[in-house]
């Protein structure tokens, strides 16, 4: 059968660069693979059509002898004599991340076996009060994972025993199969790529070599931290298999709401009530503070909703970046009931400013009017 030219299969130019050939060669791959369209022969001629085709064009000196001779400058071969099945080592290169996905992790023989995994990264969330996050606090926190077993040592064998070497791939953690041209290799069953099975496993782990255990824990909360910050606890997440680091712990705070406080980044704001008679004539309030209460001196004529700033009295930087500000909205009181003298004082300063604002609306109004008309009103 006439084998098609092995641009046309990539889709590429012949000019076309290294980086070029590897990245429609990916797109194929991706798309033709076995695992995504079982059972369709066509789709896997395809994919072993594009392989073949680039382990010719990313090797340059078989690109140099296909460009000059074709496939005959290859040999006999399927991808000619001296074919380097090396050049799919790193098929995770190739997919981008990809290959192990597709269970082969390394095509033709090229590839390694994977050693023990690192523990599981373990998630606590914490709950503190607004006042422990704006001071910062230390808790303990009872975290239940997974610990290496004391018995065993975390081999998984009973004691005065040990892991065999895995019947299935001889050790070497894989099987290989023959796929058309190549060679595919995957993860072991057996032992799932450690190369060893255990037959006599430990009574404590039942051969896990690891035990589930609750671990006490002291975390120092810093102030000024905010909800959804985490801080990260290293190696304090479930152990690794033999040899391999523990996970990380990664506590997520949550603050509890205040009843005066609103947060804003490092900014709080809060409101408090005055009389009016404090708004008019000025006068000095009590207000809330992580410090306590402080004064805040209000001027006469304040407006009811007006916002006063009291810098350095909002909350921590959680970096130990100084604080940022409270911001106070003082608004009105209006009392629902008042006594009868109370409503006396009230009317009579009523039918004052009412007076006050009648005059102030005609004069407004008076000296809207164009100047002719003030003279004609004033000289009749």
């Amino acid at each position: 059968m006439t084998r098609r030219d092995y641009y046309e299969v990539l889709g590429v130019e012949r000019s076309a660069t290294e980086q070029e050939i590897k990245s429609a060669y990916r797109k194929l791959a991706l798309k033709y693979h076995p695992d995504r369209r079982p059972g369709d022969k066509d789709a896997e001629e395809r994919f072993k059509e594009a392989a073949e085709a680039y382990a010719v064009l990313a090797d340059p000196e078989k690109r140099g002898a296909y460009d000059r001779f074709g496939h005959a400058g290859l040999g006999g071969g399927a991808a000619g004599p001296g074919f380097d099945p090396t050049i799919f080592a790193d098929f995770g290169d190739i997919l981008g991340g990809l290959g192990d996905f597709f269970g082969f992790g390394d095509l033709f023989g090229g590839g390694r076996r994977r050693g023990p995994h690192r523990g599981a990264d373990l998630r606590y969330d914490l709950e503190v009060t607004f006042d422990e996050s704006a001071r910062g606090t230390e808790t303990t926190i009872q975290v239940p994972r997974e610990e290496t077993c004391e018995s065993c040592r975390g081999s998984g064998s009973a004691a005065g025993s040990g892991p065999e070497v895995c019947r299935q791939c001889g050790g070497q953690g894989q099987v290989r199969y023959q796929q058309g041209f190549f060679t595919v290799a995957r993860t072991c069953g057996m032992c799932h790529g450690t190369g060893r099975v255990i037959t006599k496993p430990c009574g404590s782990c039942r051969g896990s070599g690891r035990v589930a255990r609750e671990r006490k824990l002291t975390v120092k909360i810093p102030a000024g931290i905010a909800t959804g910050q985490r801080m990260r606890l290293v190696g304090e997440g479930e152990h690794g298999g033999p040899g391999a680091p523990p996970g990380d712990l990664y506590v997520v705070v949550h603050v509890g709401e205040h009843p005066f406080f609103k947060r804003d980044g490092d900014d709080l704001y809060g409101e408090v009530t005055a009389s009016y008679p404090c708004l008019v004539l000025g006068g000095r309030l009590k207000v809330p503070s992580l410090d306590g209460e402080q004064n805040l001196d209000v001027p006469a004529g304040t407006a009811s909703g007006t916002a006063f700033r009291l810098k350095g009295q909002g909350m921590p930087n959680v970096s130990g970046r100084g604080r940022g500000d409270l911001y106070v909205q003082v608004r009105v009181d209006v009392p629902r009931k008042l006594t009868r003298e109370q409503r006396k004082l009230v009317e009579a300063l009523g039918q004052t400013m009412d007076s006050e604002h009648a005059e102030r609306v005609e004069r407004d109004a008076d000296a809207e009017k164009p100047f002719f008309e003030r003279v004609k009103d004033i000289f009749g």
